[in-house]
């Protein structure tokens, strides 16, 4: 009767991990797929992190040369404005300039014409009108009066009409150098079209181009919110299928408990009407609380990642390269290092190495909760990863805008915390 007993207990033992190991592969199957779907949700949305990062760059970069664009644009205007005012000024003066001209050819024409009746007189009459003239004198002064009269008369013809000739020749230079300044100046005119028109296209071409980032921008930035909306429902898949296991393995040692239980209650019956050894009997039972004690143990174990390293320590040391770069991909704490490769370079200088990715270091040390965050942890976002320094704060590599920086811990959805120490 008591090796039938410890049969029994064994056979109940036995029956109850047989059917905790088919739950287990069952759980462990729907947790692995959760796992795998969360890790490709991980990997695309790096990608997708990478090309908005790209996007938002080109399109930076782009800004900078509508802006440029949009300077010479206005300069240009400025200079058609000032253009049109200075050709607004050659036509008041053309048309000033014209009628002068007009006014000295009629005054050299009517002088001229005057000069033409003077000598037309004095051909017609010949000497004798002159004679006449003198020999009219009263005397002698009187007579050199009218000679000297008639000299002057035609040396004020001569002078009077070859200054207006003059004046003519002024006003017809000044109005042909008129005439070519506003032609140049419509040329001009016409350059500045032609760019105004250059720069409207190119202008209009880059506001395209710049409407097309956009567009991917917002492309992008929606497969990465799918992205996230699925890390966070395989997350909660696997903290489901976790609570599920550790649900049935405490039903399972308790029911093994429970029947190791009953069984040495019986036995110990048996032994009791004096069926059986009764001290074999308390050694098989023995025997079996050992074997359930291990399975307790065993079951409820974690993994030891004492360090010996200090998180104020690691913190102290992640602080002294706060405003060194960001850059991708890169691991060097003063040249520049993205997230990842900020927290591996901070924590190999303690002797502990870990991975060159985000996705990765979730994976890494044990699971605490925010709650229970130390300064050293790990902080894991979504494509994403910092150094807890406490109080709320974290030291990250966070963006190429900012390079390595501190920031509030709940400046973003936090997805896991990790103890590596």
């Amino acid at each position: 009767m008591k090796l039938n007993g410890k049969k029994q207990v064994l056979a109940l033992v036995l029956i109850s991990s047989l059917a905790f190991a088919n739950l287990q592969a069952v759980n462990a199957s729907t947790m692995s797929k959760a796992k795998d779907a969360k890790e490709q949700a991980e990997r695309e949305l790096e990608e997708a992190n990478r090309q908005i990062e790209a996007i938002e760059q080109q399109q930076s970069a782009l800004q900078g040369e509508i802006d440029e664009k949009d300077k010479e644009l206005v300069n240009l205007l400025v200079n058609i404005g000032i253009l049109e005012e200075e050709l607004d000024t050659k036509n008041a003066q053309l048309v000033q300039v014209t009628e002068d001209l007009a006014v000295a050819e009629q005054t050299e024409a009517s002088q001229y014409a005057s000069m033409k009746k003077r000598i037309q007189f004095m051909y017609e009459k010949g000497d004798t009108a002159m004679i006449e003239a003198l020999l009219g004198s009263a005397d002698m002064s009187d007579f050199l009066n009218r000679v000297e009269y008639v000299s002057d008369v035609y040396e004020y013809d001569r002078n009077l009409l070859t200054q207006y000739q003059a004046t003519v020749q002024q006003v017809a230079d000044l109005k042909a150098s008129v005439e070519t300044e506003k032609a140049e100046l419509e040329a001009m005119q016409e350059e500045y079209a032609l760019q105004q028109d250059s720069l409207e296209n190119v202008l209009a071409t880059k506001r395209a181009q710049m409407g097309d980032y956009d567009n991917q921008l917002v492309t992008a930035q929606a497969a990465a919110d799918e992205f996230k909306q699925t890390i966070i429902v395989q997350n909660q898949i696997i903290q489901e299928e976790e609570r599920r296991l550790r649900e049935e393995e405490e039903r399972r040692q308790r029911e093994a408990l429970e029947a190791a239980e009953r069984a040495r209650a019986k036995q110990a019956s048996q032994n009791n009407s004096g069926n059986g050894n009764s001290s074999g009997g308390t050694s098989g039972s023995s025997g079996n609380n050992n074997s359930s004690g291990a399975t307790d143990s065993g079951g409820g174990a974690n993994p030891d990642y004492s360090t010996g390293v200090s998180g104020s320590a690691v913190v102290s040391y992640a602080c002294q390269f706060v405003g060194n770069p960001y850059v991708w991909g890169g691991t060097s704490l003063t040249n520049g290092a993205d997230c990842s490769g900020f927290v591996m370079s901070v924590f190999a200088h303690f002797g502990i190495g870990l991975p060159h990715s985000s996705a990765a270091l979730q994976g890494c040390g044990k699971a605490v909760s925010y709650a229970n965050a130390q300064p050293g942890d790990l902080i894991c976002y979504s494509g994403h990863v910092a150094i807890y320094m406490g109080g709320g704060q974290i030291v990250h590599a966070q963006s190429t805008a900012v390079g390595i920086t501190t920031s509030s811990a709940t400046y973003r959805t936090i997805v896991a915390v990790r103890r590596v120490l």
